[in-house]
C-alpha cells in the first residue's frame, strides 16, 4: 500500500541474531519494537516529541493489532512505513507496513492517547499535532 496515510515515514530495518525466535524467523514480539521505533521516528520527523514531554504528557498505545502476512529472516533487508490515517480529540491512529524488497510482510494498526505524565490520565490530543496532521491532509487533497 505504502502512503496510506499521510506524515509519514520509511525507515530501514536490521534484523539481528537475537530477532530469530526457534522457527528460524522474527519473532513476533520483535516487530511490536520495531513498530516503535518507527512511531518514535514519525514523532522526530514531524512533531517535537521533546516539547510533549516538557508540557507534561506522553503519547502511549491504548490499541494494537498486526496482521503477519510472510516470515522475515535473518539476512532479510526490511523496510518499514508508518503513517497517522487519523487524529480525533483524545486519539491518534497510526497504520505501519513492514516489505522486505516488494513483499508486504506485516501490517499493524495502533490507537495511541496522549496523558498526563504525573497523573497517567487521558489527555486532549496536543493542538499541534491536529493541525499539522490537517495541513497534510489539505496538501493531499490539493496535489
Amino acid at each position: 500500500m505504502k502512503n496510506a496515510g499521510y506524515l509519514g515515514i520509511q525507515m530501514k530495518i536490521k534484523v539481528r541474531t537475537y530477532d530469530i525466535d526457534s522457527a528460524g524467523h522474527v519473532s513476533n514480539i520483535v516487530y511490536f519494537r520495531w513498530l516503535e521505533d518507527m512511531r518514535l521516528q514519525l514523532f522526530e520527523e514531524h512533531f517535537s516529541f521533546q516539547s510533549f514531554i516538557e508540557q507534561g504528557y506522553t503519547p502511549v498505545i491504548a490499541a494494537s493489532s498486526i496482521e503477519y502476512k510472510r516470515p522475515i529472516k535473518l539476512f532479510d533487508e526490511p523496510v518499514g512505513h508508518m503513517y497517522l490515517t487519523e487524529i480525533r480529540p483524545a486519539s491518534v491512529k497510526f497504520y505501519g507496513e513492514i516489505y522486505v524488497g516488494d513483499l508486504l510482510t506485516t501490517t499493524a494498526n495502533h490507537t495511541g492517547v496522549f496523558v498526563n505524565i504525573e497523573s497517567m490520565r487521558p489527555r486532549r490530543t496536543p493542538e499541534a499535532l491536529i493541525q499539522k496532521f490537517k495541513q497534510a491532509q489539505e496538501q493531499s487533497v490539493r496535489a
